[in-house]
């Protein structure tokens, strides 16, 4: 359930096992936008933004949050992409005065909703950014000094758990990677045109997809919002009605809110209006009992 805006203001969330790279070097600013969607200029040392970076075909290798410190950006993003996004920024590192230090083990990243930014004891940098689709600020510091900060907030601000945080961000309409980001989604389809694609800035890897989409004014599905008064799966086709089986799209993520079963989808388009009603069914699993659910907009009420 989402709490009033007035306890939301209260929220602390433990994200240090995100991903975590330091990039520096003489080149650091030119060559990550060459790589990002969003405007890298965009970020500064108290200011963070919300980027993808692509393949050439337009689609996601991965949803970031940039940062700059001193003499460097930082880059974070999904712990699975702990392994991978390193190697993909590194493969156009060419002649680039660029050096990509993975420091996920080094730093923790805690995040916290509302409007001022904490006061701390001890150091830290803080960063205002929109992480879950309100004023937020991430506070960085020393994995060393994880413990002694979490107590600190905690004292005043109430944690969210992993469970929890998972129906707050479902919630808000926020994609995850791994449900709602995968290597076949396309930024635009995950609602993330606005928030990390800057279309001003100059080229970078993907673009001519991103920008031939925006003209075109089309795109082949969205992730939308359904509600059902019966039990939801991740994994569920949507089709147009039981009855003829056609599919229009997939659920990626579920959760309960108010009493009723909300969840995450993608829905192609000419089916993904607000008020569209669709048949929810599991794959493979003749006579399985399925559900109705309604597009509605997002974040959910």
């Amino acid at each position: 359930m989402t709490p009033p805006v007035q306890a939301r203001e209260k929220l602390l969330f433990d994200l240090s096992s995100r991903t975590k790279l330091r990039v520096t070097g003489a080149d650091r600013l030119r060559f990550l936008n060459g790589q990002i969607t969003n405007d890298i200029r965009k970020a500064t040392g108290s200011v963070g933004i919300e980027a993808c970076v692509l393949s050439a075909k337009g689609k996601m290798n991965a949803h970031v949050f940039i940062s700059s410190g001193l003499d460097c950006f930082f880059v974070d993003a999904a712990p699975e992409l702990r392994e991978v996004l390193p190697g993909r920024l590194e493969r156009y590192v060419i002649a680039d005065d660029v050096q990509i230090e993975n420091v996920s083990e080094e730093l923790s990243i805690f995040h916290l909703l509302g409007s001022a930014p904490p006061a701390l004891e001890s150091g830290g940098r803080i960063v205002s950014v929109r992480r879950f689709m309100e004023s937020g600020w991430d506070i960085w510091i020393d994995a060393g000094g994880h413990d002694s900060v979490l107590q600190q907030l905690s004292a005043t601000f109430r944690l969210v758990d992993p469970a929890c945080e998972e129906v707050f961000r479902i919630e808000q309409g926020m994609p995850r990677w791994g449900r709602e980001l995968t290597e076949e989604i396309i930024p635009i389809e995950a609602n993330l045109e606005a928030r990390a694609v800057d279309y001003e800035k100059g080229c970078y890897i993907g673009q001519e997809v991103i920008s031939r989409i925006k003209m075109s004014g089309q795109i082949n599905k969205r992730l939308c919002g359904l509600v059902s008064s019966t039990p939801l799966l991740a994994g569920m086709k949507l089709v147009e009605s039981a009855e003829n089986g056609k599919q229009v799209g997939w659920i990626t993520s579920v959760a309960r809110n108010e009493g009723r079963e909300i969840a995450l989808g993608y829905v192609k388009r000419g089916f993904n209006n607000i008020g569209t009603k669709l048949d929810a069914i599991m794959p493979d699993t003749p006579g399985s009992e399925g559900a109705l659910v309604e597009i509605v907009s997002l974040p959910f009420g």
